[in-house]
């Protein structure tokens, strides 16, 4: 055996061993803090991200990057501190992933409201009942999880897809938990696409996140600038005609959330009828602009979204 060969072996085992050492910290971890009160750990987790976050170079200058071209009427100060504040919403969205069971409490019946309020209850019932296929999208936006456990928990069939972390261990561990909490999840890898298509054909529902930057994607305006937006949605419905709607998740004082599922989009045909997808794509980006402008400090700026 080559010495490249030999080194090439021992630097696999070296990020295997890391990666195996990683996930078991955070195995502890969490496994120490599901003792602790959910509220305290979830609002000292955000504190630490938002103390943290802002000081790694490399996603301070993406966030501030990101900010400058969505806002540039806003101060320096000012988009630092929503770039601070993004940090925090995404701390918190990271520790209430382990503690969702006691976070879900929605309850059409209960006499009081929970920390759980949705939005559109009506349409949710329908797409729930009406054995028709579906698209939902959504974006990076407050706990953007929620919106899966609400149809697991409440009898609507979806399939999700979701991009696996690198660490083979925590993704494993990921799986399982978004398992149970979930419904059915399609990780982001070749074949991806078909079985998102095999579960509308069969009357299901996808839920997709839409809101990042794709590669082969159209060319869509995001703030005034152009950017690749992600035409998956509109391909499938272009396919099936089925309808599309939006789902948006708001964090609100008190440690309470609202979701709102949107009526089904209008979305723009070409001239033989059929969807456009280009233009679909620019009607979920104005969409989406418009949700983050109204609270800029729950999304995540710390993606490339402009290159």
């Amino acid at each position: 055996m080559s010495f490249q060969r030999l080194l090439m072996l021992a630097r696999k085992a070296a990020m295997e061993a890391r990666d195996l050492l990683l996930a078991s910290i955070a195995l502890i971890f969490f496994g120490i803090t599901w003792l602790l009160p959910e509220r305290k750990v979830v609002a000292a987790t955000g504190y630490l991200a938002r103390r943290i976050g802002v000081r790694i170079p490399r996603l301070r200058q993406i966030g501030l990057r990101n900010l400058l071209i969505a806002f540039p009427e806003k101060s320096d100060e000012e988009r630092l501190d929503i770039l601070a504040r993004s940090w925090d919403n995404l701390g918190r969205t990271a520790a209430e992933y382990f503690y969702i069971d006691k976070i879900w409490d929605f309850d059409p019946a209960a006499a009081q409201p929970g920390r759980i309020e949705i939005v559109g209850l009506d349409r949710f019932i329908r797409l729930a009942t009406d054995d028709k296929p579906a698209i939902v999208l959504a974006a990076h936006l407050a706990n953007w999880e929620l919106p899966m456990i609400a149809a697991s928990r409440h009898g609507l069939e979806a399939t999700a897809l979701f991009t696996r972390p690198r660490n083979r261990w925590i993704a494993k561990m990921v799986m399982a938990r978004r398992e149970t909490l979930m419904g059915d999840l399609v990780m982001s890898e070749p074949g991806a696409l078909h079985r998102l298509a095999n579960a509308l054909a069969a009357g299901g529902h996808v839920g997709l996140l839409v809101d990042q930057y794709y590669s082969k994607g159209p060319t869509i305006q995001l703030f005034g600038h152009p950017t690749r937006a992600n035409p998956i949605f509109a391909r499938l419905a272009r396919l099936y005609e089925c309808p599309v709607h939006t789902v948006r998740v708001t964090r609100l004082p008190g440690d309470r959330f609202r979701i709102e599922l949107g009526e089904e989009l209008a979305l723009p045909r070409d001239a033989s009828g059929r969807i456009d997808v280009t233009a679909s794509a620019q009607m979920m980006g104005n969409i989406i602009e418009g949700w983050v402008r109204e609270n800029p400090d729950q999304w995540l700026w710390v993606h490339r979204r402009w290159r």
